[in-house]
């Protein structure tokens, strides 16, 4: 009876810091491979959004691809070849800038 009473498994406090290590670990990750990119994604856009002026070709979200003729507060004008039709969009309808104009063409617009 003694012999079996050594192996027993005694009682151990457990901690609860350590318990909620391996939850807080899985938490962190998922911030660093999740959250911060999709932040920093956010900002990018917003930066592109407010950076937009005219003689900038733009893609929209439903795939129009034009250049940008006047900008207003929250709408913008939009050029699409090739007949030239005016098409007015929502700022936040615009998806990326496909052929950011460099130095001397903004010197060549104004």
């Amino acid at each position: 009876m003694q012999f079996v009473a050594l192996f027993q498994a005694q009682p151990a406090a457990a901690n609860p810091i350590a318990s909620f290590l391996p939850l807080i670990l899985i938490v962190a990750i998922f911030y660093f491979l999740v959250f911060m990119p999709m932040q920093k994604q956010k900002k990018q856009q917003a930066r592109m959004l407010s950076s937009l002026e005219s003689g900038i070709e733009v893609l929209t979200t439903g795939g129009i691809v034009g250049t940008i003729v006047s900008v207003q507060d929250d709408k913008l004008i939009l050029r699409v070849k090739p007949d030239n039709v005016k098409l007015q969009v929502a700022r936040s309808a615009v998806s990326s800038v496909i052929n950011p104009p460099t130095q001397e063409d903004k010197k060549q617009i104004t």
